[in-house]
């Protein structure tokens, strides 16, 4: 599985379309581990890109701050699954807390 945060500051962006990088995070979901993290820069904010930008690259989920429904929309009909409201963390400490069912989402933080 791979699970792709956007980063901000060396912690998740609030905001996935405004962020730095992307830290891509290959995880062993039985074993509940991480097995590799390759960050890579994000691309120009351009709407409807990251869906297929992170598809191409492999991505199962994302885990973001916040993100707009159409946005979440596109992930969903490329088959990345979305996890929207997530503290700001280490990607890898978010990664983990889903692995172990403990990834606590709160509000949405896109409006649009």
């Amino acid at each position: 599985m791979k699970i792709a945060v956007p980063v901000a500051n060396g912690v998740l962006s609030p905001h996935f379309g405004h962020c730095e990088t992307f830290t891509i995070l290959d995880a062993d979901g039985d074993g509940k581990r991480i097995t590799g993290s390759t960050v890579v820069d994000a691309p120009p904010h351009e709407p409807g890109l990251l869906p297929a930008w992170l598809a191409e690259r492999g991505v199962d989920l994302i885990i973001a701050g916040g993100m707009g429904q159409r946005a979440q929309d596109l992930f969903v009909a490329r088959n990345i699954g979305v996890v929207v409201g997530a503290p700001a963390d280490t990607p890898e400490n978010l990664a983990m807390a889903y692995l172990e069912g403990k990834l606590a989402s709160g509000i949405n933080a896109c409006d649009h």
